[in-house]
C-alpha cells in the first residue's frame, strides 16, 4: 500500500532530509511535489507533518524545474490557505503556507510574468499588514502579520522598488501600530524608503517635487517592470547616486527618518542595525541631509555590547567619517575596542572580531587608502601594550594579538624594546614545545614564528638567532620535519628577495649530512631525507654533501637489504629533485653512484626500476636536454613545472600519461533488448494440472533464480570526429551507473574500433536490487596509431522505466488460458494480502490521440495475457527483475480508458505512472 499514515510520511520525510539526491533518485521531483501537494489537502495527516512537507516546499524551491510545475504548486498552496478558515488552531499553519507561496515565487524566479498569481498574493498580504494593532482579527493572529510583514520585505528585497508606490499607506500603517509588530512595520518601511529613493535619484531627470511626490504615492503596484526591478538591489550598493531637494522636501523627508531614529529604541539590536544601514544609505543618496542627524543614536551606541550593532556604528563611521565621528569620537571608539577586545567574559570569536577591527579601523584621516592591515594613526603604545599575548590565551587570540603588536613594534622602529619582548615571547613559545610539545603547541608556535619573519626579516640579528633556535629544535625532536619543510617554503612565498629562508635551509642541511650513522634510525633517517627532499630543490645551495651523504647511508648500512619500499621511495625523492639542479657537475659522479647501487642492490623491484629510469635520465642526456624534459626553470620553478619529471616517472614500463579529451569521440547506441533474458526454474512445469500460482511465486526464493536485464549497445564514434581518432585501440571502457539499486558493472575491452566499419556490439548485464530508470555514464581509455593514451567521457546513456520490462518466466509452451488464469490468481493475491509492499492504483485517460488497440499494439503486444472485444479490454502481465510484478487491466470506457495498476513495490507507481502519462500523451 501507498505511504499514507503520519509516521510513515514522518520516516519519508526523515529520508529525504537524510539524502535528497539519493531520496530523488529513487522518483521524480514532478511525481515527489504532487505527493506533498496531496498530503496537504488531506485532512487526515496532522499539522506537524503539513508543516514540515511546507519546509520542504521553502527550504527545496529547485524541485520546481518548469515554470508550469512552480504555478501549480503556488495555486494549489495559496488555495488551500484561503480554503482555511480563520481559526486561531491554524495560524501556525497558514502562516507556513504563506511563507512556501513566498518562498516558491522568489526562488524559483518562473513565475515573474504571472501577473495574476502575483497580484492576488501581494493584495493578502496587503490586506493582512492592514489589519493594526490586532483590532481586525485579535491577539491570536498577530504571527500571521509578522509573516505578511517579512514576506512584503522579502519581495521588496529581491525587487527593489516593487511597493514604492505604497509608501504612504505604509507610513500610515507604521504611525498606527503599536503592538510589538511596530519592528516589522519599520523595517518593512525602511526597506521600501531606501529603494524608492534610490529610483528617484537614478532618474536624472527628476522633478522638484519628486521626493514629496513619492512619500504620498499610494497606488497600484506595476507588475510590468517587475522582471527589471530585480538588478536594481545590486545597484544600489555599487553605485552613488544623489539628489538635491529643495528645503521643503528635505524637511519632509528629514522629518520621517527623525522619526524612524527616535523610535529606534524600542527595536531588538539586530532591527536597529539593519535600520540603520537603510538609513545611512538613504542619507548618503539625498545630498541635503546631514548625517548628524544620527548623533544621537551614535552616543547611544557607544556604550553597546551588542556585535551588530558595534559592526554597523563602524560601517557608519566608514561612510560618513568625519561627518558624523569628530576625532574625540574615534578615539574614543579605539579604546572600547581595545578594552572589549581583552575583556575575559567574551568569547573567542568576539575577540577575534574586535581585534580584526583594530587592524580594519575606519579612519578619519587615513595615511594610505590599501584595504591590507593598517594601525589607526591614533592607536597608541598604551593601547597596544594592553593587548601584550600570554601564554595562557587561546592560540588564536595569541596569534592575533602578536600580529597586532609586530604592526606596533614597526610603526615604531626607533625603540628596539618592543621587538626584544615580543622575541622573548616567541622563545618561551619554544621552550613549551621543547619541553613537551603536543600538537597544538606546536602549530601554534610555528605560525608565531612565520609572524614574526614576516614583520622582522630585516633585523639580522634576531633571525640568526631564530634560526639557531630552530636548528636546535630540529635536532632534538625531528619529527617536526614538516613545520620545518612548511615554514621554508611559506616564508620562501612571502619574502622573495630575503635571504633568511636559504639560510635556515643550509644549517638543517648541514645538521643532518654530519649526523653519524649511529643516530640513524629508520624513523629518524625518514624525517631527514623529507627534508633533505625539499632543499634539493634550492638551486642555490650546494647539494655535494646531500649527496655524499645519502651514499654512505645506502653503503654502509642495511637499507638496501631490508627492502622498505617507503624509506626507498624517500632516497629516491631527494634524487628526483637533485635532477632539477642546473649544475650537476660537482654532483653527478657521486648521484651516478648512488643510483646505480640502488638499482643494483635495493630489494625491491619497483624502486630499482626507477633507480635505473633516473640513472638513464642523468647519464644518457645532456644538461639542456634534462632540463628540457623536466621543465626547470629558476632554482624556484613553478610547482607545475616540478611535478612534470613525476608523471614521467610513474612507471618503468608506462613512462607515457594519459591525455583527457574535451568533445567524446566514441558514442553507445541503445540497441534491441535481449527477448527472453529470464528461464523459468525447474519449480515450473508443463504440468499445468498443479497449482502453478504458488510455483510461480515459489521460483524467487530459488538460488538459482538470477533474474536480470540484457541490453546491447552499439559502440561506434561520436560526429564529426578528428581523423587523428579513426582509428583506436585498446580500448578500455568503464562503467558508472551512480544508483545504489544496481550492481557495479565490470570493465569491458574492446580491441579496436575502426571508423566507417560495423560498430562492435555490447551486451551489458544489469542486475538490479530495485528496477528503477537510471543513467549510465561511461569512460573510454584507448591508444591512437600514434601510440598516445586518452581518457575520454562518452554521452550519458538513459535508461527507461519501459527498457527494464521482460516476458514472464514461465515456459513457452504455456498457452494464454494458463497465463490469464495466473494474472487472474495474481490480481486477487495481491489484493487481498496484508503486506505493506503491495498496491493497488488508477491510472485514467482520453483516447482523442489513437485507439486503444493502437496503443496495446505498440507498447504491450508481447505482454498481453487476455483480451476481449466488448467491451474493449487487456490483460497486461509486465515482470521486472529481480522478481518484481506489474499488472494492468485496460478498459475502454467511452472516450475514457480506466488503467487498474496491481503491483507488489509501491516504489514503483511514481514510474509506472510517469510511463503511462507518457505513452498516453505523445501525438
Amino acid at each position: 500500500m501507498a505511504v499514507s499514515s503520519n509516521y510513515e510520511w514522518t520516516q519519508k520525510i526523515a529520508t529525504f532530509y537524510a539524502s535528497p539526491s539519493e531520496f530523488l533518485a529513487n522518483t521524480t521531483a514532478d511525481n515527489f511535489m504532487q505527493d506533498l501537494l496531496r498530503i496537504l489537502t488531506d485532512e487526515k495527516m496532522s499539522e506537524s507533518i503539513k508543516v514540515q512537507i511546507l519546509g520542504i516546499l521553502q527550504e527545496f524551491p529547485i524541485l520546481f524545474i518548469t515554470s508550469v510545475s512552480a504555478e501549480r504548486a503556488v495555486e494549489s498552496v495559496f488555495n488551500i490557505y484561503l480554503q482555511l478558515p480563520l481559526a486561531p488552531k491554524l495560524v501556525n499553519l497558514k502562516c507556513h503556507l504563506l511563507l512556501s507561496v513566498t518562498a516558491i515565487v522568489i526562488a524559483t524566479d518562473h513565475l515573474v510574468s504571472h501577473e495574476k498569481i502575483l497580484k492576488n498574493l501581494v493584495k493578502q498580504l496587503l490586506d493582512l499588514v492592514c489589519g493594526t494593532n490586532d483590532h481586525k482579527n485579535g491577539m491570536c493572529f498577530r504571527p500571521l502579520r509578522a509573516v505578511a510583514c517579512n514576506c512584503l520585505r522579502e519581495f521588496e528585497m529581491c525587487y527593489p522598488g516593487l511597493l514604492s508606490g505604497k509608501l504612504e499607506l505604509l507610513s500610515t500603517l507604521l504611525r498606527k501600530e503599536v503592538t510589538p509588530l511596530h519592528q516589522a512595520y519599520t523595517l518593512l518601511f525602511s526597506q521600501v524608503l531606501k529603494n524608492a529613493i534610490h529610483s528617484v535619484s537614478q532618474a536624472h531627470s527628476a522633478s522638484e517635487g519628486a521626493i514629496r511626490e513619492m512619500l504620498e504615492r499610494n497606488e497600484e503596484i506595476k507588475w510590468k517592470v517587475l522582471e527589471e526591478q530585480r538588478d536594481l538591489g545590486t545597484a544600489i550598493a555599487t553605485h552613488n547616486f544623489s539628489l538635491l531637494p529643495s528645503a521643503d522636501e528635505t524637511k519632509e523627508l528629514k522629518s520621517c527618518v527623525s522619526l524612524l531614529l527616535e523610535e529606534s529604541f524600542l527595536l531588538t539590536p539586530v532591527a536597529q542595525a539593519v535600520l540603520f544601514r537603510d538609513l545611512s544609505q538613504v542619507v548618503l543618496m539625498v545630498h541635503s541631509l546631514s548625517p548628524v542627524i544620527f548623533r544621537s543614536q551614535i552616543l547611544r551606541l557607544f556604550g553597546t555590547v551588542d556585535i551588530s550593532l558595534l559592526h554597523t556604528m563602524l560601517y557608519m563611521k566608514a561612510t560618513f567619517t568625519d561627518s558624523l565621528f569628530t576625532n574625540e569620537d574615534e578615539n574614543l571608539l579605539l579604546k572600547r575596542l581595545v578594552v572589549v577586545a581583552q575583556h575575559p567574559l567574551i568569547c573567542v570569536p568576539l575577540k577575534l572580531f574586535y581585534l580584526d577591527c583594530l587592524l580594519h579601523f575606519p579612519e578619519n584621516c587615513p595615511i594610505n587608502s590599501n584595504l591590507e592591515e593598517n594601525l589607526p594613526v591614533l592607536f597608541t603604545s598604551k593601547m597596544a601594550n594592553c593587548l601584550f599575548p600570554t601564554l595562557f590565551n587561546d592560540s588564536s587570540i595569541m596569534l592575533a594579538r602578536l600580529n597586532l603588536l609586530s604592526l606596533v613594534c614597526l610603526e615604531n622602529a626607533v625603540d628596539e624594546r618592543g621587538v626584544s619582548e615580543i622575541f622573548d615571547y616567541l622563545m618561551s613559545l619554544y621552550k613549551l614545545v621543547d619541553i613537551n610539545g603536543n600538537r597544538e603547541r606546536i602549530v601554534t608556535f610555528f605560525q608565531a614564528v612565520y609572524i614574526f619573519v614576516s614583520h622582522f626579516y630585516a633585523h639580522e640579528l634576531y633571525m640568526t638567532e631564530l634560526t639557531i633556535h630552530l636548528v636546535q629544535l630540529y635536532k632534538k625532536h625531528c619529527s617536526l620535519a614538516p613545520h620545518m619543510v612548511n615554514l621554508l617554503s611559506s616564508t620562501q612565498n612571502l619574502l622573495e628577495d630575503s635571504k633568511w629562508p636559504l639560510s635556515l635551509a643550509g644549517a638543517l642541511q648541514k645538521l643532518i649530512v654530519e649526523l653519524p650513522l649511529e643516530q640513524l634510525n629508520p624513523p629518524n633517517l625518514m624525517w631527514h631525507l623529507k627534508v633533505l627532499a625539499r632543499m634539493a630543490k634550492e638551486g642555490t645551495l650546494s647539494q655535494k654533501a646531500t649527496v655524499q651523504f645519502l651514499l654512505s647511508v645506502i653503503r654502509g648500512s642495511d637499507l638496501c637489504r631490508m627492502g622498505d619500499w617507503r624509506m626507498g621511495n624517500a632516497v629516491l625523492a631527494v634524487c628526483r629533485n637533485l635532477l632539477h639542479c642546473q649544475n650537476q657537475e660537482p654532483i653527478f659522479r657521486d648521484l651516478a653512484d648512488l643510483l646505480q647501487h640502488i638499482h643494483l642492490w635495493f630489494q625491491d623491484i619497483d624502486i630499482q626500476g626507477h633507480a635505473h629510469f633516473y640513472y638513464a635520465l642523468l647519464t644518457c642526456l645532456s644538461v639542456e636536454k634534462l632540463a628540457g624534459i623536466v621543465a626547470v626553470g629558476s632554482g624556484n620553478c613553478s610547482r607545475t613545472k616540478a611535478n612534470s619529471l613525476s608523471l614521467m616517472s610513474e612507471s618503468v614500463n608506462s613512462s607515457f600519461s594519459i591525455l583527457p579529451l574535451k568533445h567524446p569521440v566514441l558514442q553507445l547506441i541503445p540497441a534491441e533488448i535481449e527477448d527472453s533474458p529470464v528461464s523459468p526454474t525447474e519449480k515450473i512445469s508443463n504440468n499445468l494440472e498443479a497449482d502453478y500460482l504458488e510455483k510461480y511465486l515459489d521460483q524467487f526464493n530459488d538460488p538459482g533464480f538470477a533474474s536480470t536485464i540484457t541490453l546491447k549497445f552499439h559502440l561506434c564514434f561520436a560526429e564529426n570526429v578528428d581523423p587523428h581518432y579513426h582509428k583506436i585501440f585498446t580500448i578500455l571502457l568503464h562503467f558508472d551507473l551512480q544508483n545504489s539499486h544496481y550492481e557495479p558493472l565490470s570493465d569491458l575491452h574492446v580491441p579496436c574500433l575502426l571508423f566507417n566499419q560495423v560498430p562492435h556490439i555490447l551486451s551489458l548485464v544489469f542486475k538490479p536490487q530495485l528496477p528503477f530508470p537510471f543513467t549510465m555514464h561511461t569512460t573510454a581509455m584507448f591508444t591512437t596509431e600514434e601510440g598516445d593514451t586518452y581518457c575520454n567521457q562518452l554521452e550519458p546513456v538513459n535508461i527507461s522505466f519501459s527498457q527494464l520490462f521482460l516476458p514472464l518466466p514461465v515456459p513457452l509452451s504455456w498457452p494464454s488460458e494458463v497465463k490469464s488464469s495466473l494474472f487472474n490468481k495474481l490480481w486477487a493475491s495481491l489484493i487481498q494480502t496484508e503486506s505493506s509492499q503491495s498496491v493497488l492504483s488508477r491510472f485514467c485517460f482520453k483516447t482523442a490521440q489513437r485507439p486503444l488497440c493502437e496503443l496495446i499494439s505498440l507498447h504491450f503486444q508481447k505482454y498481453v495475457v487476455s483480451r476481449h472485444l466488448i467491451p474493449e479490454s487487456y490483460k497486461v502481465f509486465l515482470f521486472l527483475p529481480p522478481c518484481i510484478n506489474i499488472l494492468f487491466k485496460l478498459e475502454q470506457m467511452d472516450d475514457i480508458v480506466k488503467v487498474d495498476i496491481v503491483t507488489d513495490n509501491w516504489k514503483l507507481l511514481p514510474f509506472i505512472n510517469s510511463y503511462l502519462e507518457d505513452i498516453t500523451s505523445e501525438k
